[in-house]
């Protein structure tokens, strides 16, 4: 796969699929960790002489215009990090588009307007795909994949444009294919996964390949009260996927004949109600009230997790391990984060929920081996999927 030291751009159009898909509050950007991964690959085409053009996605806004998912905040946050003004375009590939890459001068970067605005970025029709990656293509000499967070997605901006132009992987896609790496092959043990978030069946793919290559895998999350109640306990008003109880049960089963250790929680911090202010209380796993939900793990099952990781050589961890965003439920994947932070181990946060757990929760990036911008995309390549993104970039 060729990187971007591999293309010559001074004085070229180039076209960047990045990932700055940042939560928002109103038009506040409450966590701009993405922009600050997209930078690297920015800078350094603009450093070139590259004429850059950006072309990104936010939240879903089903094909068209919605000034709620508008870009704009992104442009003039991404300006405040480059240290220079970042022209914005006001559409995509129609006349505020052309109008903006034309008046960019060597070394200068623009951001097009939020690319899901066009239903063919995400069509099912290869045809239509194609045909809006035709217009994009317009708008450049040459392409960078740098949408770490994307890739596993066939969209007209992540796949078909590579078919269109010359072609390059960004810094920020080399980086996390560097990381998944060493997470796949030739693995440093032991190696531990921690498996976290709402349901079993976001991480069933994962789970069952990973039955195969990790030593320990520890759950938490709301996902654990499909395992706990595959086990036969009481998990009151959890929440609940009956329809994965024996597909948990084989996971578990298999586990033991493969060796692999699955940890699960001894106590569980259960609510009244699903609310910071509700009544709430240490609970042992097997245990949980008819009349109570399971909001987090709790801190015997904290300290447990720690020294399940104490020794790793390699952990993998997505998805929290409680509601972290409410305080009375965030004490679990505190606990998570602190022990991959002790831990004299290769670390990687798997994206999503789970790096913006570590930002809100405080803690130094800098502390973990690799922070990851796609939790999807992670999770899929850790499934032995193939990656549309990433399989264009090779061709």
């Amino acid at each position: 796969m060729k990187t971007i030291d591999d293309l010559d751009v001074a004085g070229k159009r180039v076209l960047v699929r990045a990932d700055l898909n940042v939560p928002l509050d109103g038009a506040t950007i409450t966590d701009d960790g993405r922009i600050r991964a997209s930078l690297p690959t920015i800078q350094a085409l603009a450093e070139r002489g590259a004429r850059v053009v950006v072309t990104a996605h936010l939240g879903r806004p089903k094909g068209e215009p919605n000034p709620a998912y508008s870009l704009a905040p992104v442009a003039a946050r991404l300006g405040e990090l480059l240290g220079k003004p970042v022209a914005f375009a006001t559409d995509t590939v129609g006349d505020s588009a052309r109008e903006t890459v034309a008046s960019l001068g060597d070394g200068d970067v623009a951001l097009l307007e939020n690319v899901r605005f066009n239903a063919a970025e995400t069509s099912k029709d290869d045809a239509e795909r194609g045909l809006f990656a035709d217009a994009l293509a317009l708008l450049a000499d040459l392409y960078v994949g740098d949408g770490f967070g994307a890739v596993h997605r066939k969209h007209a901006s992540v796949y078909d444009i590579a078919r269109k132009l010359p072609h390059a992987a960004g810094r920020l896609i080399a980086a996390e294919l560097d990381v998944l790496k060493r997470l796949t092959e030739n693995v440093e043990r032991p190696y531990a996964v921690v498996l976290g978030g709402s349901k079993v069946s976001d991480k069933l793919g994962v789970i069952d390949n990973l039955l195969g290559k990790a030593d320990r895998i520890l759950i938490g999350g709301g996902m654990v009260f499909t395992f706990l109640a595959a086990q036969g306990h009481e998990v009151g008003t959890s929440l609940l996927e009956k329809d994965q109880l024996d597909t948990v049960r084989e996971y578990l089963r298999r586990a033991e004949e493969n060796g692999v250790e699955f940890v699960l929680p001894v106590d569980i911090v259960a609510a009244a109600a699903f609310a910071a202010d509700a009544e709430h209380g240490v609970v042992a796993a097997d245990a949980i009230p008819a009349d109570r939900m399971g909001l987090d793990i709790g801190p015997e099952s904290g300290k447990l997790f720690a020294a399940k990781l104490a020794d790793a050589r390699t952990v993998f961890w997505n998805g929290p391990m409680g509601v972290f965003e409410m305080a009375p439920y965030a004490g679990g994947t505190r606990a998570v984060a602190q022990a991959l932070v002790d831990a004299d181990a290769f670390t990687v946060v798997g994206g999503g929920d789970s790096a913006a757990a570590v930002r809100t929760l405080g803690f130094d990036e800098n502390a973990f081996g690799h922070i990851s911008t796609g939790g999807g995309a992670s999770l899929e390549y850790l499934e032995g999927k193939t990656l549309p993104g990433l399989d264009a970039l090779e061709g």
